[in-house]
């Protein structure tokens, strides 16, 4: 008689768990001594909880050699391209030996940001880094035995060391996508195989009790500070999590079990901290939350979503100043860190692309215009601004000049993406969902097109885009972002007017690009109140004003207080006159073009938040 047995087994990707009931008969012929296996698969049964979109349903940004940055944000790009290229930038400045002393105790933090900015600026602009190759070529000379930066990791586990090398990861991942550089993929997988897998285990004991943590210590290059267990902590609480957005980049270029597993540990133990009471740092959470939202692109996994769309949430209401900054911790209105708004920008645009819900993009350009336009200094870097809010302090400062040693190099990042982001598609849809001057190639079910927008956004809402094809007439269909701040919007073809309707924040027109289609648009912006945002630290009352996208404020001597609901017009391209019958002030735009009296040397301070008495 046969011998059968019966096996339960199980396989589990991402999202899934496949049950098997396996039988296994084993028939044993005694004479010939041959034994036959035969296996017979009785039941499977499938159970999913992931909810992944399918891969039709993403949006996706356009690749950078199809993109020609021109006007502002250009302008912005080669600034900070240029300061990367500055002394304190160069090779021989770069590595752990001879570290800027902001950047003593961050192993892999320098090198991996300054690359990284480089790699991205390098193909949003079209320009060649000086640099670049020979920061590369000295990476291997510049790691220990076990082929990662800074000192061989023993039974402590150094935050900052992880942290840092969350950012070299980063870098050399861009790097090897963009060159396919095999020397780069080796030290890829030798940072995740000596320095990641070692640490696993230990990230379901990251120190989470804020009882156990120093309270409100920390400079603004983040220090080392107790040791819980086999953890040396960082004053930048989180950083541990920075190294998760390195982890899963690499994982996803080269995917390995273990690895998944180590990720999948790191993120259990993100879910469980409270970011409030620990006082987490934005940064280090913002990035962590861009590592969920890459995640989940990958796997699908809805709850990695879900958790993305509420610690925005939490940080949105928590930990943002009223022109769309940070709180460098939560919990601590001291300054604010473009490293993270940086983060901010990138996490709104990307939870649009998986949700489509306007809000993300109508936050993303408050960021940019508020945020990243304010804090980017006259010589192309970036510094901290102070934490303005109706119960402290009504004006906005510069508190930090230029933070060279992390939100400049971030800031290459932060640039290349918002000219990466000027363009997406959907099949053979077009969507705009910034306006700015540039130029287009791409190619369109087979047939190439060419856009040219030129637009006067924010200032106006004047926008003109240009459509060819050298193929001859075709059909492309645009989605257009019509923001919220639009009072009313008129579209044109070729200079006749046509109707559209706004869905989800956005206008679809259909174009006959030949040798030629222009579409004009024509957003009626208009100047309005808005609360503020940290009901925390706003007094009843307080409000700012806004024009589009941009929050106008007061630079002038003394706080203005309205006696009464003030009447707003325009009075320039620039520039807004307040009165509220009694007195009369002008109000200017926060965003700057590269000012150079935006600076802590010049006294510089903007009143953006007001207050009227007769405010119920």
């Amino acid at each position: 008689m046969p011998n059968m047995s019966i096996y339960h087994a199980h396989y589990q990707s991402p999202g899934c768990i496949f049950k098997f009931n396996i039988s296994l008969t084993f028939i044993a012929m005694r004479q010939k001594q041959l034994i036959f296996l035969v296996v017979s698969v009785l039941i499977v049964t499938v159970s999913c909880n992931r909810q992944a979109q399918p891969e039709s349903a993403i949006l996706k940004p356009v690749s950078y050699d199809q993109i020609t940055m021109e006007g502002e944000l250009l302008d912005r790009a080669m600034r900070n391209f240029d300061r990367l290229e500055t002394d304190i930038y160069h090779p021989e400045n770069v590595y752990p030996e001879i570290h800027h002393r902001t950047s003593v105790g961050w192993p892999g933090d320098k090198e991996g940001r300054v690359i990284l900015g480089l790699v991205l600026q390098a193909q949003a602009t079209h320009r060649t880094p000086v640099y670049l190759e020979e920061l590369i070529d000295l990476i291997p000379e510049n790691l220990n035995e076990e082929g990662y930066l800074g000192p061989l990791q023993g039974d402590t586990i150094n935050e900052q060391q992880l942290s840092g090398h969350g950012w070299f990861l980063r870098a050399l991942c861009e790097y090897y996508t963009w060159k396919q550089d095999e020397e780069v993929a080796g030290y890829i997988q030798t940072i995740i195989r000596n320095l990641a897998l070692p640490t696993k285990g230990h990230h379901a004991n990251y120190p989470i009790d804020q009882n156990e943590r120093r309270a409100d210590v920390g400079a603004a290059s983040g220090t080392h500070q107790n040791v819980i267990g086999n953890w040396l902590l960082s004053s930048d609480v989180g950083c541990d999590f920075i190294f998760l957005d390195g982890v899963i980049h690499a994982w996803a270029l080269f995917p390995d079990e273990e690895t998944k597993e180590l990720i999948e540990e790191m993120i259990a133990r993100f879910m469980e901290i409270d970011l409030v009471k620990i006082k987490a740092q934005t940064h280090a959470t913002l990035t962590a939350t861009r590592a969920l939202i890459r995640y989940f692109n990958i796997t699908g996994e809805r709850y990695l979503l879900d958790k993305a769309i509420r610690t925005f949430d939490l940080y949105k209401s928590m930990a943002m100043t009223e022109n769309y900054e940070n709180f460098n911790w939560f919990e601590r209105p001291e300054w604010t860190e473009p490293c993270a708004i940086v983060d901010a920008f990138m996490v709104a645009v990307q939870l649009w692309t998986v949700t489509r819900n306007e809000v993300y993009i109508n936050d993303a350009h408050n960021i940019y215009y508020n945020a990243l336009g304010h804090t980017q200094r006259a010589n192309g870097g970036y510094g901290c601004d102070n934490c303005p809010s109706g119960v402290h302090d009504p004006s906005l400062s510069v508190h930090i000049e230029e933070a060279f040693w992390c939100c400049t190099m971030r800031g290459g990042e932060g640039l290349a993406s918002a000219i990466s982001y000027s363009y997406f598609t959907h099949g053979d849809t077009i969507i705009l969902p910034f306006y700015h001057n540039s130029r287009l190639e791409i190619g369109l079910d087979g047939r190439p097109v060419q856009l040219k927008q030129e637009t006067g956004y924010p200032f106006d809402g004047k926008t003109t885009i240009e459509l060819s094809s050298e193929a001859g007439k075709g059909r492309i269909p645009l989605k257009i972002f019509i923001p919220p701040w639009a009072e009313e919007f008129t579209a044109t073809l070729n200079g006749e007017e046509i109707p559209v309707n706004s869905e989800n924040g956005f206008a679809t027109i259909i174009a006959d690009a030949g040798e030629g289609t222009v579409v004009g648009l024509d957003l009626e912006m208009r100047v309005y109140q808005r609360e503020n945002i940290n009901k925390k630290y706003a007094d009843s009352g307080t409000f700012s004003f806004m024009y589009g996208p941009l929050i106008l404020g007061y630079e002038g001597e003394g706080t203005v207080t309205y006696a009464q609901e003030p009447t707003v017009i325009k009075s320039g391209i620039r520039s807004w006159t307040a009165s509220d019958g009694k007195d009369q002030y002008l109000l200017s735009p926060v965003y700057h073009l590269l000012d150079e009296r935006v600076s802590k040397e010049s006294g510089y301070s903007k009143q953006i938040i007001f207050t009227h008495q007769n405010t119920e």
